[in-house]
This record gives C-alpha cells, sequence and structure tokens, in this order.
C-alpha cells in the first residue's frame, strides 16, 4: 500500500482534503461528537442543563488540545532532527537514514503526530466525522509510509532493513530506545518554528476549552491557517534560492 509521486508531492492537499471531507458530515449529521459522547455518559439530554455541564464541556475540549499539543511535541520533535526542509519537501528523500532522537523509538514520529492531533481536532467534528477524519488520515498516513519506506530500502538496504527490524513503523511498542542514539544535534527553534500553526492550533484548543467560544475559535484558527500559508510560500522562496 504505498502513495504515488503525485500524493506524496501534493500530500497537503490531500490531507486538508480528508479534513474538509470529515467536517462536511455536518450537512446531514448535525450531532457534536462531545456533545453525543456526553449525553450517553449522562444517559438523557435534561442532564446537559445543569451548570456542571459546562465544566464537562470545558474538560472534554481540553483533552482535545492536549492531544494536538501532543501532536504537536511529535512532529516538533521530530523536525528538530530531521531539518524542516527535508519534513516539507514535496519529494522523497532516501539520501540520509536519520535514527536519532524519537526516530529511536518509532520510525515514522511524524506521521503518528499527525494522527494524534487529527483524533483531537476530529473532536470538534460529528461522531461520523471524527470517524471519517481518523480513519482517512491512517489510511493515507499508511500509504505515504509505504511510499517512503520503499526509497530507503531502496537506497539504504541492509542499513534500513536492520533498522525496521528493530524499531516500530508507527507506534512505540516500548519507552525504552530501540537503537543506540546517533549523535545527532537536534536543531529546536527550527524544529518549533517549522510546526509553529500546529502549537497555535493546541493554543487555540486551549483557549476554546476555557471560553467556549466557537467565533474566538474559528477566528484564531483562520490565522492559524493563514500563518501556515504564509510559511508554506516562504520556505518555497528559501528552496528556490538554496536548491538541494
Amino acid at each position: 500500500m504505498r502513495a504515488t509521486d503525485f500524493e506524496f508531492r501534493y500530500r497537503f492537499w490531500f490531507i486538508l482534503s480528508i479534513f474538509l471531507l470529515a467536517f462536511s458530515c455536518y450537512t446531514f449529521d448535525h450531532r457534536d461528537v462531545v456533545a453525543e459522547v456526553l449525553r450517553r455518559f449522562f444517559q438523557h439530554d435534561r442532564a446537559l442543563e445543569f451548570a456542571t455541564a459546562r465544566h464537562w464541556f470545558q474538560i472534554s475540549f481540553a483533552f482535545s488540545a492536549i492531544l494536538v499539543a501532543k501532536g504537536a511535541f511529535m512532529r516538533t520533535w521530530g523536525s528538530a532532527y530531521l531539518r524542516v526542509e527535508v519534513v516539507h519537501d514535496s519529494v522523497v528523500r532516501t539520501e540520509k537514514l536519520v535514527a536519532d532522537g524519537p526516530f529511536r523509538y518509532v520510525r515514522n514520529p511524524l506521521y503518528l503526530g499527525n494522527l494524534v492531533m487529527a483524533a483531537g481536532v476530529g473532536m470538534f467534528a460529528t461522531p461520523i466525522g471524527w470517524l471519517v477524519l481518523v480513519l482517512g488520515q491512517t489510511i493515507f498516513v499508511l500509504r505515504l509510509i509505504g511510499r517512503e519506506e520503499a526509497g530507503l530500502v531502496e537506497s539504504q538496504g541492509d542499513a534500513y532493513r536492520a533498522y525496521q527490524a528493530a524499531v516500530p513503523r508507527l507506534f512505540p511498542a516500548s519507552i525504552r530506545p530501540r537503537v543506540p542514539a546517533g549523535g545527532i544535534q537536534p536543531r529546536w527553534l527550527q524544529g518549533f518554528l517549522g510546526e509553529a500553526w500546529m502549537w497555535v492550533l493546541a493554543l487555540d484548543g486551549f483557549i476554546f476549552a476555557w471560553r467556549l467560544d466557537v467565533h474566538l475559535y474559528y477566528t484564531i484558527l483562520w490565522v492559524c491557517v493563514a500563518g501556515y500559508f504564509i510559511r508554506w510560500i516562504a520556505l518555497k522562496v528559501w528552496r528556490r534560492r538554496r536548491p538541494v
């Protein structure tokens, strides 16, 4: 199950399309996934009319923000070791095997961060939308991983096969690292700036959990989206001036 070169090159747009498809489920499913879970927990709708209902909603959306923050940390940690220009490159980069930092625990920490983030953001969707988002992201991420790993096996040979045998693909099997440290020095500032949009998304979730203000949430969200595109354009300009 491998992504095509076209899918990999335009992976951002495919990922964005999955998000849009998931949230478009509101056109025929008008339930909120958090409200639906709380209703089932309380057994009937009237229980949510009490003042304590607000606190349950705040706790639920705070948990959503924590998931997004965890996803942001995973991607930042991985980006600090891979370099942002590699993470966001439009072609598969297989000239070097990185087995340091988070890559000592799992082979694809950045894609794991994507899935954790999707599970958190999906809590703003409908129950069907949450399933569409999480399953859609999982399937597409596995296709991207298949494409990348095929290229790494071809270029790195036995070294990558040994790495595959030692380190899990997507979900850590242990809290202990599976391979020795490689001595690569992380670039934390670069990693944070490269994933800053995800940190803003997490902050937006915490603000919403505090205020429960939908308009404020979407205002910050659109600022976050605009910031992502500005960073994307700046990175493309930087690549043109400094070709790989």
